[in-house]
């Protein structure tokens, strides 16, 4: 297949770059900067020149290729509402490219957890409704396009997909055990946060593209609930320091923005992906890349 990946310099994107071409596809990278071009180009990726706010080549490359692996967002936490407005634009000009086409439309999703009290299943539809909520509803908007000839695939990642240099979510846990001089959990720390390794979520955003039929839901998830305070005595650990509990009512003020994340389980099973599509994931546990250093330079 060629495949029209977005955020393919990104994170998750690069390994799913490298996972597609190993895998014997072809691969047309969007890239918004002369650095990413040169880089995607080295691997062997065709480039596009253009970003997630245009839309005229977003449809460009839809339409230019086999499959579709949307794995962009603008991430801007001091405007949520913008990269939420943005997303749910990007989602429906990929998909509005393929309409009747067949193709397969894989985006990347959260995992927001229904109010259940157990962990997400892939059954569970998004509460993430309308362009108001989070990610524009893009989870929702694409699977909708299934009814229209697009084979559209929900990629749901685990708030930590980590790995040797990750930025994400756990980075900004370790800046601020740095900044403050203690490793903190939030309350008793039994919340809990689903994990995958990068590797493996590459993997199966792969799969997806080569397996997955309409409509399908997927969840990236490797270790399904790892106690967030196992995380920050991993963390304490690694750096030297002592380990705290943090009252839910200081967990920004404590953390940052992360803080509401932090406190949050965000939990998931994985055990309908797997057996649907015989994925194993393979990659080291989240304590072991903290403990190998991934967050310590």
């Amino acid at each position: 297949m060629r495949v029209f990946t977005t955020g393919a310099s990104g994170w998750i994107g690069s390994a799913a770059v490298d996972e597609l071409l190993a895998a014997g596809h072809d691969v047309l990278a969007l890239a918004r900067s002369d650095a990413a071009a040169t880089s995607l180009r080295a691997k062997g990726a065709e480039i596009l020149r253009g970003d997630l706010d245009d839309l005229d080549s977003l449809r460009q490359g839809a339409a230019q290729a086999d499959a579709v692996l949307h794995l962009a967002n603008k991430h801007d936490w001091a405007n949520p509402a913008e990269s939420d407005r943005a997303e749910r634009a990007a989602v429906g000009a990929l998909a509005d490219a393929l309409v009747d086409s067949g193709k397969p439309l894989a985006i990347a999703s959260g995992l927001l957890r229904p109010a259940t009290g157990r962990p997400a299943l892939e059954s569970d539809a998004s509460p993430a409704v309308g362009a108001e909520s989070p990610r524009g509803g893009s989870e929702n908007l694409v699977l909708d396009y299934a009814d229209r000839g697009v084979r559209s695939i929900a990629l749901r990642f685990a708030p930590t997909v980590h790995g040797m240099r990750d930025h994400g979510f756990i980075a900004q846990v370790v800046a601020a055990a740095r900044r403050t001089g203690v490793s903190g959990y939030v309350g008793d720390g039994a919340n809990a946060w689903a994990a995958v390794h990068r590797d493996d979520a590459a993997r199966l955003a792969r799969l997806a593209l080569e397996q997955a039929p309409a409509g399908a839901r997927l969840h990236a998830v490797a270790e399904e609930a790892v106690p967030t305070r196992v995380i920050a005595e991993a963390i304490a650990d690694v750096l030297g320091l002592a380990t705290t509990s943090v009252d839910p009512a200081d967990a920004i003020e404590h953390f940052g923005f992360i803080g509401r994340f932090f406190a949050a389980d965000m939990t998931a099973s994985s055990a309908a992906t797997r057996a649907a599509y015989g994925w194993t994931p393979s990659g080291p546990t989240l304590v072991e890349d903290i403990a190998n250093r991934a967050y310590v330079g």
